[in-house]
């Protein structure tokens, strides 16, 4: 069978491979001049199946509506006249119930603890490099509050029987010296060893050759136009190329991982897809001195970033701004960053050039990505997976795979039938 998947970051381009490794013919499209050059190019690195947590919580309504105004708030909502942003923060609220948490937090869990695996696989088969660190994650809290709600936390994971190690403010010391200036900051912390880090975009591209030396077709520079559907079924996908030339690719079946622009895509043909883009920031540092910089990969809870090593650089990322598709920068937001960083790591670390990068991470409310079939009978998708599309970009392409394939994928998670 002939499958076209529209989209080549971490998700569209692992979802190739594994469709490859089932014998079909393989075209991959992307409007990008190479794989992996939105969302996956410079994000946080960390792989944090203990930590696939969703945004959508009991505690979540009050934390937005206090930081509502304050620009400088790790999470910000910037209320426009838009209404996909006030149908998806209506669906968000929803999710935010007791028992909406409890069953998202178990399809994540799983799907993240698979997709590590799979990846662990992929990893040794293929002798991919991509600066794996398997450190373990280490996250700090830096008020009782939120330390108190992350020990509930780590009580739901140990019964998914997913081990989160809760340590006191001398135990993240001790496991992070390079913290030991803030020490007098951090209340207490938890620690996860199965947890790891690496570059995805390292990642995406090395498979993106290797799938093309299997026959996969990688066609860059076409923008995707719109699906052309008839009698139950999508017949081809228009494009564009980057000369303004268009064409109509036909395909047996077609799969949508463009991220935060699927959508777009879906929605004239009548799917509903309730994906928003959640702009998140990532700051890259090179290391100057390799003793002054963190070695586990870290999380500093109460700022929202993420602090992992990819190579000889020091790669932060995080926040999150739901204000539609632009990804200007803020100045502001990236001078956070910065001063965040010398702030925890002041000596070792090259200030004066910082490579920032701001990419649309593809949110649903519930944080549970979709995947599978929708009505109609030939499209499938494969988006919505928000800050965690590298911890899960591997699992779901090979339940997707499986899916197509009329298997039973292997987590236990609410695909769409």
């Amino acid at each position: 069978m002939k499958i076209a998947v529209l989209g080549s970051g971490v998700i569209g381009t692992t979802t190739a491979w594994w469709l490859a490794q089932d014998g079909h013919e393989v075209v991959v499209i992307d409007r990008q001049a190479g794989a992996a050059q939105e969302a996956t190019r410079a994000c946080g690195g960390l792989l944090s199946a203990s930590y696939a947590e969703p945004w959508a919580n009991p505690h979540a309504p009050w934390d937005l509506l206090r930081n509502l105004f304050k620009d400088d708030a790790p999470m910000v909502f910037r209320p426009a006249l838009d209404t996909k942003q006030w149908l998806w923060s209506l669906a968000f609220l929803r999710e935010c119930q007791p028992k909406r948490f409890e069953a998202n937090i178990r399809a994540m869990v799983r799907l993240a603890e698979y997709s590590r695996s799979t990846l662990a696989q992929m990893r040794q088969q293929l002798a991919l490099k991509y600066d794996y660190y398997d450190s373990g994650i280490l996250s700090f809290y830096r008020d009782e509050q939120s330390f108190d709600h992350s020990q509930d936390m780590v009580d739901r994971l140990r019964d998914l029987g997913v081990e989160r190690r809760v340590l006191s403010a001398e135990e993240v010391i001790a496991l992070e010296p390079t913290l030991a200036s803030v020490q007098h900051q951090i209340v207490g912390g938890d620690y996860s060893s199965d947890d790891e880090s690496g570059d995805a975009y390292g990642f995406t591209t090395q498979l993106a050759q290797q799938a093309a030396q299997e026959g996969v077709q990688f066609l860059y520079n076409h923008t995707v136009v719109r699906l052309l559907y008839r009698q139950g079924a999508v017949t081809a996908v228009e494009v564009i190329d980057h000369l303004g030339n268009y064409q109509q690719i036909q395909a047996d079946a077609f799969v949508v991982a463009l991220g935060a622009y699927s959508p777009l895509l879906l929605e004239p043909l009548g799917i509903r897809c309730l994906v928003y883009p959640a702009k998140g920031y990532s700051a890259t540092f090179t290391i100057l001195d390799a003793e002054q910089a963190p070695q586990a990969n870290l999380t500093d809870r109460a700022q929202r970033l993420v602090y992992s090593r990819v190579g000889n650089q020091l790669r932060v990322a995080g926040l999150a701004e739901l204000s539609g598709y632009s990804r200007k920068l803020s100045t502001k937001r990236c001078n956070m960053m910065v001063k965040q960083t010398k702030e925890l790591f002041p000596n070792g670390l090259d200030f004066d050039n910082v490579q920032f990068w701001s990419g649309l991470r593809p949110a649903t409310p519930s944080n549970t990505p979709l995947i599978g079939r929708t009505h109609i009978k030939n499209l499938y998708v494969n988006t919505g997976h928000g800050t965690l599309g590298w911890t899960m970009g591997a699992g779901s392409a090979r339940a997707l795979a499986d899916l197509i394939a009329n298997r039973q994928p292997e987590p236990e998670f609410p695909f769409l039938h």
